[in-house]
């Protein structure tokens, strides 16, 4: 198959959601945002040599670069055959072979090249920017954050079928649970329902030191537990090598049982946060979570194209102090000082919902909202949902109960 088939597989003008490749024509809107920042930062060409920018701008993965200058299409320099062919794929060796490929085809080199300063090492920085000596060097992460933090048709839509997917899987949770089981098998069960719905399994996140397999499960007071990685909450870890998440220890009756895992059905992560209980909560709990029931509420209500995402953090927080919950906010020993994030092809891409972020909503912009609160005694409460921005406001994209569900009802 030819690279033109494959990426024009589904209907560039319905952009059709269930195709897995993206059309031609979706991805044009991408290159065409990426130019835009690119000629607004003063650049003349990019060169993407990381996997998730590389599926951004092609729809597929593979070892190699994709050159991308303001003007034009961009090519595929490929190290390795990946059963692709066509007029923008060309084959090389090593990057150096490059620059020589663009001057056989009359592409003069560029004198401000940008490259993702943010995500390759110093070293291949050095040797890239060796291969094509330019006058200057930019940072092409922050040019590819931009344009991926507003969504195109074709990429909504496989959030929809991500959030679908998601809501089954989690519907068969209460299913799952055995009095007796520990937090890991608890969560070892909901990792292979979501495996059986089509989860893909990977877990990208931005960044250095974010390591996560497929999401956490947290119960009791390991939910107030700091972690090293910067997500929400933590949890002690069932290793000293991957401190996060689920212990191994058994759920007990009175504890709540958070659930957060991501909804990777497609390479758009949906993320969405629900609590179960072992036997009733303390009014409490009950209390913290109705006020994260609230706090959407009012997100749903308020929020539209244009809204300052520190705004959002500021009046979550102010919620929370007022009712009484200040201190257990986003934690307790260690609180998360944000309160949102925008997802896509990783779970934390922009804007970031925190009280210094310069971020505004976009129509288009898709982010999971996170009001979460940890009781010592009884573990973590309130809900996580994704959302997408449109030109009249909110839209819910992860539907399901958001209710505390009781596990074993006859407890």
């Amino acid at each position: 198959m030819t690279i033109d088939n494959k990426i024009q597989a589904g209907n560039t003008q319905t952009f059709k959601d269930d195709c897995i490749f993206p059309p031609v024509g979706d991805l044009e809107i991408r290159w065409r945002a990426v130019q835009k920042y690119l000629l607004e930062a003063g650049g003349d060409a990019c060169l993407i040599a990381t996997h998730v920018n590389i599926y951004y701008l092609t729809g597929m993965v593979f070892t190699g670069f994709v050159y991308f200058s303001v003007e034009g299409y961009p090519l595929y320099f490929v190290q390795r055959s990946f059963g692709c062919e066509g007029a923008q794929i060309v084959a090389i060796r090593k990057p150096e072979d490059i620059p020589g490929l663009l001057k056989a085809r009359n592409i003069p080199l560029p004198k401000n090249l940008f490259l993702e300063a943010d995500q390759i090492s110093h070293s291949e920085f050095l040797r890239l920017e060796a291969a094509f000596n330019p006058e200057k060097t930019g940072n092409a992460t922050a040019i590819l954050k931009k344009a991926r933090m507003i969504k195109t048709p074709w990429e909504i839509g496989q959030f929809r079928i991500s959030a679908a997917k998601h809501a089954e899987a989690y519907r068969t949770i209460p299913s799952l649970f055995k009095e007796g089981m520990r937090d890991i098998d608890f969560q070892t069960e909901i990792e292979r329902q979501m495996r059986k719905h089509g989860s893909i399994g990977i877990f990208r996140t931005f960044g250095g030191n974010m390591d996560i397999f497929m999401g956490s499960l947290l119960t009791g007071d390991n939910a107030g537990m700091p972690s090293p990685y910067d997500f929400a909450l933590g949890g002690g870890g069932m290793h000293p090598c991957l401190p996060i998440g689920a212990t191994g220890e058994v759920i007990k009756k009175g504890n709540s049982v958070m659930v957060d895992m991501a909804g990777n059905f497609t390479a758009y992560m949906s993320d969405m946060t629900r609590v179960f209980s072992f036997g009733k909560l303390s009014e409490k709990a009950l209390d913290a979570h109705k006020l994260s029931m609230e706090m959407h509420d009012r997100l749903m209500a308020e929020g539209k194209e244009g809204t300052a995402c520190a705004d959002i953090y500021k009046w979550s927080l102010a919620m929370a102090e007022k009712a009484g919950f200040g201190e257990n906010f986003m934690g307790i020993k260690q609180q998360a000082k944000f309160v949102g994030h925008g997802v896509g092809i990783e779970i934390n891409e922009l804007p970031v919902l925190m009280e210094r972020s310069k971020d505004l909503l976009q129509s288009g912009c898709v982010f999971a909202f996170e009001p979460k609160f940890v009781l010592p005694g009884t573990g973590a409460v309130g809900n996580e949902n994704t959302y997408l921005v449109t030109e009249t406001g909110i839209e819910k994209m992860t539907v399901l109960t958001e209710e505390i569900i009781l596990l074993l009802d006859a407890v």
